[in-house]
């Protein structure tokens, strides 16, 4: 079967996925431990391999027996990888069909659907969860070429679930920086009517409240906003991990309208 979709650019660097890699390990930790055959899937990871290897070392901490999976459109850049497969990590052509002979326990797509239109993207969301085991884990995020500004959706086989926003702290002026990193969802709801302009312009207000935190370091700061901003938003993390730099918050809050 011709695989589905098409090539990225490709463009990629080593530890940019970090953040997102981080997230999943620890969230997705107990999900990848009761798998009885926990494999991942690094979809479109590009013109070299180094997420797909970076996310097997992330993910063996949390459970080792886990099995990646790069799967590129680009037959090139498939043949291009194979000196960096080993045991626990293979490289195939592919597409969103995901022609694995297993259900994966996690689909990570990072930066593949910025190219398509917003009207494609549901569809592909679906397809992916189609794919998924039952207690599987799509993620799907946009993030800046070096990993300091990232977000994700975190989506289960019934779709959607949350939106996880996730910065290095010093490189930020408001939170509201973070909407260029969007993912293709809500990246052009960001207008005012809709839900994640609302959640932004709460964020910042918040940031600007917590000013006099900043003296403690731009961490307390970060913890002090996401705090109050838990008040009027459903937020579903914890102080853990705001101290790691990420918020995440239900997708409901955030769902286009009309979506």
């Amino acid at each position: 079967m011709r695989p589905i979709g098409t090539a990225t650019r490709g463009t990629t660097h080593p530890n940019r996925l970090r953040r997102m890699d981080r997230w999943i390990a620890a969230t997705h930790g107990p999900a990848l431990r009761r798998a009885d055959t926990p494999v991942a899937v690094d979809l479109g990871y590009g013109a070299a391999p180094w997420t797909a290897v970076e996310l097997l070392e992330r993910l063996r901490t949390a459970e080792p027996r886990t099995a990646v999976v790069g799967i590129e459109i680009s037959p090139e850049r498939v043949a291009a990888a194979q000196p960096y497969a080993r045991e626990g990590l293979t490289f195939r052509h592919g597409g969103f069909e995901i022609a694995l002979p297993e259900r994966p326990a996690l689909i990570r797509a990072a930066n593949v659907l910025r190219q398509y239109d917003e009207g494609e993207v549901a569809g592909v969301w679906q397809r992916l969860c189609e794919r998924l085991a039952a207690d599987g884990l799509l993620v799907e995020g946009t993030c800046d070429e070096i990993g300091r500004r990232h977000v994700w959706v975190a989506l289960g086989p019934e779709g959607p679930r949350t939106v996880t926003f996730a910065t290095r702290l010093g490189s930020l002026d408001r939170p509201s920086d973070l909407a260029e990193r969007l993912p293709k969802a809500l990246i052009h709801r960001n207008v005012p009517g809709e839900r994640v302009h609302a959640f932004l312009r709460d964020f910042d207000r918040a940031w600007a409240a917590a000013a006099p935190y900043a003296s403690l370091g731009a961490r307390q700061r970060w913890i002090t906003a996401v705090r109050a901003l838990s008040g009027d938003w459903p937020l579903a993390d914890g102080v853990r991990r705001w101290r790691q730099g990420e918020v995440t918050v239900a997708w409901e809050a955030l769902e286009p309208r009309g979506w």
